[in-house]
């Protein structure tokens, strides 16, 4: 009878706490350093890992540089051996915190606010502040949000020859749906 009842209540203070946290392993970002008049240079990776935690206003980005996919397998290449050398550094992590984020504020309306983290890249660490659209939608929350990134800041370094071909700040847009455990096993 007390395993059955410490059961019980070990089972519902987990799944107490995993409404607590909404996540996903299916974010998308796109990432584009393109230079007009040159060829462009794009890529999406659809496998970042994000995981939203309301009650103290965490957000974790998590993305595996190699998940990267380019139109062009050589382009692909360079920048994973050449730029990004992604099997030393194979991810790149961001943690922060969205400021003035109340879950109950959240609904259908999109509502900007700010999230204030480190970004770590290529064995490089750095605070910035990106803006981020959050809102309710049918299955989870949706999170949409740019990451301007400074390649001069992470020590990617371009060599001369085709710098002027590649821009100095590779925009990035995050876009996700994140959900509780609970959601995602209504969906199935």
């Amino acid at each position: 009878m007390k395993t059955t009842t410490l059961f019980i209540l070990f089972f519902t203070a987990f799944s107490v706490l995993a409404q607590d946290k909404f996540f996903t392993t299916a974010g998308t970002v796109n990432f584009e350093a393109s230079v007009p008049f040159f060829e462009e240079i794009k890529a999406v990776n659809r496998q970042v890992v994000i995981f939203l935690e309301p009650k103290t206003s965490t957000f974790i980005c998590t993305v595996v540089i190699k998940d990267f996919q380019f139109k062009l397998d050589m382009m692909q290449q360079h920048f994973n051996e050449n730029y990004m050398h992604s099997d030393r550094y194979p991810k790149a992590v961001f943690k922060g915190k969205i400021q003035k984020f109340d879950l109950k504020d959240i609904n259908e309306i999109e509502k900007e606010y700010q999230i204030k983290g480190r970004l770590s890249l290529k064995g490089k660490s750095r605070e910035i502040t990106v803006n981020a659209f959050i809102k309710k939608v049918a299955d989870g929350i949706q999170i949409i949000s740019d990451f301007p990134i400074a390649v001069s800041d992470f020590d990617i370094q371009i060599p001369n020859p085709i710098a002027a071909k590649i821009s100095k700040t590779a925009n990035t847009e995050l876009t996700a749906i994140v959900r509780t455990e609970e959601m995602l096993l209504t969906l199935k």
